[in-house]
């Protein structure tokens, strides 16, 4: 028997973040798989990376504000214009979803990424760490450093560094303060 194709949900780009219709398919996505934020009209706020997330395994259809589909090259470009860093952030974000971990924005903590151990939902238990996605060879200052150390501490969260290459591979070290 033929498996019934999974329909795409529609979402619309609003200058900075993406937002779906009031429907089942979208509060699934929401409850099983912990994309977005369900707003109080029912619809699901999508983050810029949540939906190039979601774009590349073809879960979302994407339209523009003049209802035209957006391809994933022009979306792409769209993010890149207003997020510094954007394939960084997304090479990191990809790869702890595809491990299996909860990844939310973390702008009120003053980090890229909270993100939760498996299994853990937001709202059940607390993001185990806060996440610096960093392209390899950067550098940073000792202050700098030192501040995102101390918003980890702060928060109750683990620092991790996800330090992405060239090909997009990323590797990580976690960073903790230790009393001798």
């Amino acid at each position: 028997m033929a498996k019934k194709k999974e329909e795409k949900i529609e979402v619309m780009f609003l200058d900075g973040y993406l937002l779906t219709e009031d429907s089942n398919e979208s509060r699934e996505l929401y409850n099983k798989s912990t994309f977005g934020n369900i707003q109080e009209n029912g619809r699901l706020h999508l983050s810029l990376i949540e939906g190039y997330y979601l774009l590349d395994k073809e879960k979302v259809v994407i339209f523009d504000e003049n209802d035209k589909k957006m391809t994933k090259k022009h979306y792409l470009t769209l993010c890149s214009s207003k997020e510094p860093n954007f394939m960084v952030k997304f090479s990191v974000f990809k790869d702890l979803r595809d491990r299996g971990y909860v990844v939310k924005t973390a702008l009120k903590f003053g980090a890229d990424f909270r993100v939760y151990d498996r299994g853990v939902k937001p709202g059940e238990d607390h993001a185990k760490w806060v996440v610096f996605p960093v392209p390899e060879g950067s550098t940073t200052t000792w202050h700098e450093f030192a501040a995102k150390n101390r918003v980890a501490h702060s928060t109750k969260k683990r620092l991790l560094i996800g330090v992405v290459d060239d090909e997009g591979d990323v590797s990580y070290w976690e960073i903790r303060w230790i009393r001798p």
